[in-house]
């Protein structure tokens, strides 16, 4: 029996989007995942990567650099995936790991040497060679993927706005535009708001306007309840890849309405509505607007998704890919 290729599959933290990358190589090659952060997981990397052929590193960091070096010693290829918060330089409310000096040298370095980059979105493909200052030779984007029956319809749209993402810090409340919303439901009074995955001590901080109702993160199939009851997904962030809650929001028949930055576009095309900046009164037309809409603009944006996103996609490209780097190594 034809022994399979080995991946050195690595991030520092699980998420739904990382598994599910994990899980599709797994079908094929055979995969060594090691999640995990500190001392402990370099010395992991060292005596893994030797009997590996590829690595395969979400996000860019100090983590994946060091991986991306031992590929380099070891004679493996590399690959890094870009998320966004490792393309990010945002000074105003410090967020991105480019805004430390040293870090920022060694992520530097993964990005320019690993032997592919694949970004999740065109914009941060277009941020990492500025950033990096590099012509991006060994980028390539390739979108996340999504289930469209995983994420789909199940029940009557009731007339509220849905948001979801993770909030643990005030950083976070800047770069997923919580600040933002906050305002535009104020200004719409009558409309109710529902706001999931703000920690419960930022939460205490906030001045919540009483037709908003904020939860901490809830479990995947309760989060399908929202999607399929929401008839509004709003997508107020600063920054952001390709947004993972906005596309299974859209395959559940949610009509978008979000910033017109970073992925965020992508994801929403000409099946939504995309605001430019903080304008919260143009963001309140926008969701008064999609609140009043039929019901085939969210049938639309479904469409969009499984369209342009299906897991199967990702799935045949990186298997491609990752084969290709093997035969050429």
């Amino acid at each position: 029996m034809e022994k399979r290729p080995r991946i050195l599959f690595t991030s520092t933290f699980p998420a739904p989007f990382i598994t599910a990358d994990f899980e599709s190589l797994s079908k094929i090659f055979s995969v060594v995942w090691i999640r995990s952060h500190g001392v402990g997981a370099l010395l992991e990397y060292v005596r893994t990567i030797v009997a590996c052929d590829v690595s395969f590193s979400w996000f860019a960091s100090v983590h994946s650099a060091f991986v991306v070096l031992l590929a380099k010693i070891f004679r493996k290829k590399s690959i890094i995936v870009l998320g966004g918060a490792d393309v990010a330089n945002e000074i105003d409310y410090n967020y991105g790991i480019w805004n430390s000096p040293w870090k920022s040298v060694i992520v530097r370095y993964g990005i320019r040497h690993a032997d592919l980059v694949l970004p999740v979105a065109e914009a941060l493909a277009q941020e990492a060679m500025c950033l990096a200052g590099y012509d991006g030779k060994n980028i390539e984007t390739l979108p996340t993927g999504y289930d469209s029956e995983r994420w789909k319809p199940g029940a009557p749209k009731e007339k509220f706005v849905l948001t979801v993402g993770a909030t643990p810090d005030f950083v976070r409340v800047k770069k997923k535009g919580i600040d933002i919303l906050l305002r535009t439901a104020k200004r719409l009074p009558e409309v109710p708001f529902v706001v999931i995955g703000i920690a419960p001590e930022v939460q205490r901080r906030l001045e919540i306007p009483s037709n908003v109702q904020c939860f901490p993160f809830v479990p995947q199939d309760e989060l399908t309840h929202y999607y399929q009851r929401a008839k509004v997904f709003f997508q107020p962030s600063r920054h952001e890849g390709m947004p993972n809650t906005l596309c299974e929001a859209m395959l559940c028949e949610c009509i978008p309405v979000g910033a017109n930055v970073y992925g965020i576009p992508a994801a929403i095309g000409p099946a939504g509505y995309l605001i430019d900046g903080d304008d919260v009164a143009a963001y309140s037309g926008a969701l008064a607007q999609a609140l009043a809409a039929p019901a085939s603009a969210g049938q639309t944006a479904r469409e969009r998704i499984v369209e342009l996103f299906p897991k199967e996609k990702r799935e045949e490209r990186l298997k491609s890919l990752i084969a290709s780097l093997i035969d050429n190594r």
